[in-house]
């Protein structure tokens, strides 16, 4: 008894079952087939049916449930047609082979699921010669294509036996078929039943198969099934070596083309394909004029990118690190603009006074313009708040036409926010120098690192340490960044760092910096920034640029001196903002503005005056001397107050005072008892009297020398009863021997005492030459006095 197997199927897709035998002989001639005038056709979208072959069917659609269903309850035969498109859900008459297979249903089963499944068995071969129905179902007249047989043919013999030879080699190569199946392939018998059982199973596309069922000559579609079964021979052996690591055999084009094949088909099936990406990067990398070492690292990370699918978590690093590659301008410089008169036009444009600074930049751009190339320096501005550092940077880039970028170091605790972390880290990211490169598409900008002074330092490492080799000349043209893994040059990189205090900058860094000092603005320079810059910026900024009113220098000068203490203009530029504020609301409720903004305008809006100089009328008393200080603001003035009590000789220091200031009071006291005499005093008060030395505002901490000849002022005029001359300032640093020693921050110091109003001020003779760099117009009506010794003081400020 011959064998028969039978496998699944669906409308939708095939998968292969479990081999079965059946009996009956090839095609059923047993069983005479009758056909109806109208057969009935299935469209079967993935599988070709054979005649003898016998296979289930998961019937899904509609039309095909309603054709099974009433072909069963007839005569049980129906026409299978392959759809020429499997991807078209609902065929029309076009859609339709012409050659197909007439079916008897041998078993329908209605699924729990609500489905059908029917078994049919593949009859004879039919050729559509017309489609009569269309709905509900196709029905079409048809007419049989009779096989032709060979008998005698040795060489149909051989083959039929090849056939079955190379269908065994292939079910042994196939480790997901039994092995039982060799052996029932071994047991048929009928030459044409084995070639259409073979041709079923064929690991074919649906084509092919059409293509061998519409052969009605039996030899050539032996032929045909033999070149299809040695294709997929030679594809089993491929498949099965590359599983065993072995050398492949086959062609070496045919064999890259078949691995291609397979990789796109297993992306293809994972849901995700990368080759646009890879060769949109292979195209943005031929420009690129990078170093061969970043050359090299980018091929091997595309060469990596190319074999990972992107739904791997490594897929994203390498992904990032080489768009972070591509990103970078390597060589890629902006043409610097040499024309000196031009530069500073801009500079003096954007900014008023700062003629040191501007003229710094104007001599690097002319070494510059001689030399062609230079390591750009490392410039620092430092200064109190508000006075324009980090703007004139911006000013800078535009002066010689460079690109400007900042960035804020300002609470920076991690050293890898300079170096960037490494790849291998969750959440890695280059540091923040090479960002900015990034950014900026520029291998040669103005790079404002603001706030320098207030870089942190923790567990988790010092970034002062790591902005070493960013700001020396002489390393960051190799500077290496942890993330990028390769050497980058920022030695054409214009650095402008700013601080505030230039003590908290690390040493070993403040080395590799070329320190300019921006102190504070008189009021004459106020007055111009207030009328060139900050009123225009506030008119645009609240919509009354078309107006026009005006505030005339001395309205502009009450509002700094009276509502304003800074060395910078950020809080005159927020009074100037609350006047532009009023206005506004002015302008839309009454349709109009005043011409003018008078003085009685600014205390309307702006309200009684915030500071005032009678404070220092009211302070004129015995004990009470003025000095000045210097503070990361700038400069501000400060009183000394002086209380004798009586008692054992007791000083007692208040005020938040720092240990230095301490000293100071303690160095004045031990001074001044030990000079009793020279002073004018009684030797034995100091030991009937306690001392108590209070600096107001107790909640600031002060500290510094520069108070010693104030609060030897103050003691002396306590003890001696005798006032302190008004509107009299000091500052300096004293010694036991009665000495007065230099301070800085003068020119902050002098313009704060000029702010409030202090017509003389004590200082140094040392300190003279500072006095001398302020411009003389900014310090008019202030005296100045310049001492050597203690006792020239007290002449000078005791009355």
């Amino acid at each position: 008894m011959e064998k028969k197997f039978y496998m699944q199927g669906n409308e939708e897709e095939m998968e292969f079952m479990p081999i079965i035998p059946l009996n009956d002989d090839e095609d059923g001639s047993s069983e005479e087939l009758v056909l109806p005038d109208d057969l009935p056709l299935l469209p079967l979208r993935n599988t070709v049916l054979f005649p003898g072959v016998v296979i289930p069917i998961t019937v899904g659609r509609d039309k095909s449930i309603k054709a099974v269903t009433d072909a069963y309850k007839a005569d049980k035969v129906i026409g299978v047609v392959a759809q020429k498109d499997s991807n078209i859900e609902e065929p029309t008459v076009s859609d339709l082979e012409n050659i197909g297979t007439v079916a008897k249903l041998v078993k329908l089963i209605k699924m729990p699921d609500g489905g059908t499944t029917i078994i049919i068995q593949g009859r004879k071969r039919f050729k559509i010669e017309e489609i009569t129905v269309q709905e509900p179902y196709f029905k079409a007249k048809v007419k049989i294509l009779e096989e032709e047989t060979i008998k005698g043919d040795p060489d149909f013999d051989a083959l039929v036996g090849s056939i079955k030879d190379l269908a065994a080699q292939i079910i042994g190569l196939s480790p997901n078929l039994p092995s039982e199946a060799g052996i029932i392939l071994k047991n048929i018998e009928n030459p044409s039943f084995l070639i259409h059982f073979v041709s079923s199973n064929l690991n074919s596309d649906i084509k092919q198969k059409q293509q061998l069922l519409e052969i009605s000559n039996i030899k050539a579609r032996a032929e045909l099934l033999m070149n299809l079964m040695h294709t997929e021979l030679q594809y089993a052996e491929l498949k099965n070596k590359v599983t065993n690591k072995t050398r492949a055999e086959l062609d070496k084009q045919q064999r890259e083309y078949f691995l291609q094949q397979q990789m796109k088909a297993i992306k293809d099936e994972l849901g995700g394909d990368n080759m646009a990406e890879v060769k949109e990067m292979q195209k943005k990398a031929e420009g690129k004029k990078w170093s061969s070492a970043a050359k090299d690292m980018f091929t091997k990370g595309l060469e990596k990118l190319e074999r990972m699918h992107p739904s791997t978590p490594d897929y994203s690093v390498v992904y990032n690190h080489l768009d972070l590659m591509l990103d970078l301008p390597w060589e890629e410089y902006t043409q610097d603009s040499y024309d000196l008169k031009k530069a500073k036009k801009v500079l003096d444009h954007d900014h008023y006074g700062m003629n040191k600074i501007k003229e710094r930049i104007l001599e690097y751009l002319a070494v510059l313009k001689l030399k062609g190339d230079m390591k750009s320096p490392i410039l620092c501005f430092i200064g109190p708040p508000g006075i324009g550092k980090t703007s004139l940077g911006k000013s800078i880039a535009a002066a010689i036409s460079r690109k400007y970028v900042r960035v804020s170091l300002g609470g920076l605790h991690d050293e890898s926010e300079i170096r960037g972390h490494r790849k291998t880290y969750i959440g890695a990211m280059p540091g923040r120098i090479i960002q900015s490169i990034r950014k900026v598409k520029s291998s040669n900008p103005v790079m404002i690192l603001d706030e320098i002074d207030k870089v942190g330092s923790d567990q988790r490492g010092d970034p002062s340490s790591a902005l070493l080799e960013v700001l020396d000349p002489e390393q960051n043209n190799t500077f290496y960044d942890n993330y990028l893994e390769l050497e980058y040059d920022l030695s054409k990189v214009l650095f402008i760092a700013t601080a505030n205090n230039l003590s908290q900058i690390q040493p070993a860094l403040r080395d590799r910096l070329e320190i300019i000092d921006l102190s504070g603005y008189a009021v004459e320079e106020k007055v111009e920034i207030a009328r060139r810059h900050l009123i225009p910026k506030q008119k645009e900024m609240h919509g009354l640029k078309p107006t026009s009113f005006k505030m005339s220098d001395a309205v502009i000068e009450k509002t700094i001196t009276e509502y304003t203490r800074e060395s910078g203009v950020r809080e005159l530029d927020r009074q100037l903002a609350s006047i532009m504020r009023y206005q506004a609301k002015e302008l839309v409720m009454k349709g109009k503005l005043k011409p003018t903004i008078t003085n009685h305008d600014v205390e309307k809006i702006l309200g009684k005056s915030r500071y005032s100089n009678e404070l220092y009328k009211m302070a004129n008393m015995p004990g009470v001397a003025v000095g000045l200080a210097w503070t990361y603001v700038g400069g501000d003035i400060l009183f000394i107050e002086t209380q004798l009590t009586d008692g054992k000789g007791d000083l007692t220091l208040t005020g938040n005072l720092g240990n230095v200031m301490k000293e100071s009071a303690s160095t004045a006291f031990s001074w001044l008892k030990a000079n009793a005499k020279k002073a004018g005093l009684a030797p034995d008060i100091f030991s009937k009297k306690n001392v108590h030395i209070h600096v107001p505002e107790g909640a600031t901490p002060k500290d510094g020398p520069s108070a010693g000849i104030t609060m030897m002022t103050a003691l002396a005029s306590a003890f001696s009863e005798r006032k302190i001359r008004p509107y009299l300032a000091m500052t300096g640093e004293i010694t036991l021997r009665g000495q007065v020693l230099p301070v800085g921050g003068i020119k902050e110091k002098v313009l704060a005492a000029k702010r409030s109003g202090i017509k003389e001020i004590i200082m140094c003779w040392q300190n003279e030459k500072d006095v001398e760099e302020i411009n003389p117009h900014f310090i008019k009506g202030i005296k100045f006095h310049y001492v050597k010794n203690m006792l020239q003081v007290l002449d000078l400020a005791l009355t």
